[in-house]
C-alpha cells in the first residue's frame, strides 16, 4: 500500500503530471531572467569569488568547506548510477537534457543559496544554521511552510537520501567482490556514525579533504578514455543532440522520456532549487562577507556537480560498446561501460568512486537534516542521539533494500521539497535581486564588499546579531 501511495504522488509530480518538471524550467527561466543570466555573464566572477575561499571564523566554516560539503550531498549516486539511469530509460538525448537543467538550475542554485546565507541564525553552540525552512519562516512570515518544509527534508536527507546512497554502495560492492549486503551495511553506519558525531564542522573537514581528490580522479580517467576513443566523439555528440530532440529512428516516444528522465535525474544530482544546498551556504562565513557570494560559491557547485561530472559518466557510457536496454538500470551499467574501456579493473575503479561519492553525500545529508533541528528546539543532546539513531538505522536499511523501494521514496520526498522551496524562493524574489544589485554595484565600484542591512530593502527579518550588532 505504501508502495502505491509513493507511486501516485510521484506521478503527478514526476509522471504523466510532471508538475515539477514545468515548474523546475519556469523557476530556471525565472531566475535567469530576473537575474540578467548571471550564470553567463558572471561565470568568470563565479570561480574568482574563491579566492580567500579558505578563511572562516569561529561561527561558520569557510566558502570552501561549503562548496564541497555541498558537493559532497550532490556528487553521488546521481552522478554515477544516476546518470545510468536517465539514459538507459531516456537514451543518450538525456544527457543534453541535464545540461539543460543544470544551466537553468546554477540561476536558481544562486537565488536560494543567497537566502539561506541571508537568513541565516546561530544555534545553541553559536554556530550558523540554516535553509529553507528558516528562510520561509523569517522573509515570509508563514511558520506553518517552514515546518512543511523541514518535515519533507527530515524524511528526505535525513532517512530516505541516505538510504539510497547506502543501496548503492552495497550494490556495487556486492556486484564487484561479493560481500553480502548487511556487512557492508553494517561497516557504513559505523563509519558515517565516526563522521557525523562531530555536527557540521566535522563533516565540512571530512568534506574538505575527500571532495576534491576523488572529483579529480573521476575527471582525469573520463579524460583517459576520451583520449582513447577520439575518433567516437563526433558520432557520440551527434547522437545525444538528434535523441535529444526526437530525430533519431524512435522518434516523438523517445524524446519524452529523454526529457523526463534527463531533467528529472539531472535535478536529483545537482539539487538546485530543491532547498538542500542553502543548509551548507547558511552554515558558511563568507568571504567577501556578503549573503550574494556564497550565491556564487554554490552556483559553481551546480556547475561542477552536472556539467563536468555528470558528463564524465555519459562519456564512459556512450563512448564504451554495451547495450542500452530500455530498462531501470543504476550503477551496475556504469561498471559495464567501465569494464569495458578498462577491463576487470574498471569494475574495480566503479566499486571504489560510487563508494566514495555515495559514502559523502550520506555523511552531508545527514547535516542538512540537522541543520533543522534548531527549528522543533532539538538542538540538544537528546534531539541529536534520536535523529542521528533513526537516521543511522536508514543507513542500515537502505543497503538491503530493492532499488525501486528506495528510488521512489527518494523521488517523491525530494519532489515535494521542491515544491514548497521554489514557491518560497519565487515570493521572495525582490530579496534576491536587490541583495544581487547591492553586490554587483560595489562590485562594479571597485570596493571591498561588505553588506549592511540598511543599504538592501529586503523581505521580512533577519535574526538579531547575524547581520547587524544589536
Amino acid at each position: 500500500m505504501i508502495n502505491e501511495i509513493v507511486g501516485s504522488i510521484n506521478n503527478i509530480l514526476w509522471g504523466n503530471g510532471q508538475i515539477l518538471i514545468y515548474l523546475l524550467l519556469f523557476a530556471g527561466f525565472w531566475f535567469s531572467y530576473k537575474l540578467r543570466l548571471i550564470q553567463v555573464f558572471q561565470f568568470k566572477h563565479m570561480f574568482s569569488v574563491m579566492k580567500g575561499s579558505t578563511q572562516s571564523d569561529k561561527s561558520g566554516i569557510s566558502s570552501f568547506q561549503a562548496l564541497c560539503t555541498g558537493l559532497s550531498a550532490r556528487v553521488g549516486t546521481g552522478n554515477l548510477a544516476g546518470v545510468a539511469m536517465a539514459i538507459s530509460l531516456g537514451g543518450s538525448g538525456a544527457v543534453f537534457w541535464m545540461w539543460v537543467i543544470a544551466l537553468l538550475g546554477m540561476a536558481t542554485g544562486f537565488a536560494e543559496s543567497v537566502l539561506g546565507q541571508l537568513y541565516k541564525v546561530r544555534d545553541d553552540n553559536k554556530e550558523f544554521r540554516g535553509g529553507p525552512a528558516y528562510y520561509i519562516r523569517a522573509g515570509l512570515n508563514k511558520p506553518w511552510l517552514a515546518i512543511l518544509f523541514a518535515l519533507c527534508l527530515f524524511l528526505g536527507y535525513g532517512l530516505t537520501f541516505s538510504a539510497m546512497q547506502a543501496n548503492t554502495i552495497a550494490d556495487a560492492l556486492n556486484n564487484t567482490f561479493a560481500i553480502p549486503k548487511g556487512y557492508i551495511g553494517a561497516i557504513v553506519v559505523v563509519l558515517a556514525g565516526s563522521v557525523v558525531i562531530g555536527g557540521m564542522r566535522s563533516i565540512a573537514r571530512f568534506a574538505e579533504l575527500i571532495v576534491p581528490f576523488m572529483g579529480l580522479a573521476f575527471v582525469a580517467t573520463a579524460i583517459i578514455i576520451t583520449i582513447m576513443n577520439l575518433n567516437l566523439l563526433p558520432a557520440m555528440f551527434m547522437d545525444i543532440f538528434s535523441s535529444a530532440f526526437g530525430l533519431n529512428e524512435a522518434g516523438a516516444g523517445a524524446l519524452g522520456a529523454a526529457i523526463k528522465n534527463g531533467i528529472q535525474r539531472g535535478l536529483y544530482s545537482n539539487e538546485a532549487g530543491a532547498g538542500s544546498v542553502p543548509h551548507a551556504a547558511a552554515g558558511a562565513s563568507p568571504v567577501p562577507n556578503h549573503p550574494v557570494a556564497q550565491g556564487y560559491v554554490q552556483m559553481l557547485g551546480v556547475f561542477l556537480d552536472t556539467m563536468v561530472l555528470c558528463s564524465c559518466t555519459a562519456v564512459v557510457i556512450l563512448l564504451s560498446d554495451i547495450n542500452i536496454s530500455g530498462e531501470m538500470e543504476g550503477i551496475r551499467m556504469t561498471q559495464d561501460a567501465m569494464a569495458n574501456h578498462f577491463g576487470t579493473g574498471g569494475n574495480y575503479f566503479v566499486a571504489a568512486a560510487i563508494t566514495l561519492f555515495a559514502f559523502t553525500s550520506v555523511v552531508a545529508n545527514y547535516a542538512y537534516a540537522e541543520s533543522n533541528l534548531h527549528l522543533f528546539k532539538l538542538d540538544n543532546k537528546v534531539g541529536r542521539l534520536a535523529y542521528t539513531s533513526i537516521y543511522l538505522l536508514m543507513v542500515f536499511w537502505g543497503a538491503s533494500a530493492t532499488l525501486k523501494e528506495v528510488w521512489g521514496l527518494a523521488d517523491m520526498a525530494l519532489g515535494l521539497m521542491t515544491l514548497v522551496n521554489i514557491y518560497a524562493i519565487v515570493l521572495l524574489t525582490p530579496t534576491i535581486v536587490n541583495l544581487t544589485k547591492d553586490y554587483r554595484t560595489q562590485l562594479s565600484n571597485k570596493s571591498n564588499i561588505t553588506f549592511s542591512l540598511k543599504n538592501v530593502e529586503i523581505q521580512g527579518k533577519t535574526e538579531a546579531g547575524v547581520w547587524s550588532k544589536e
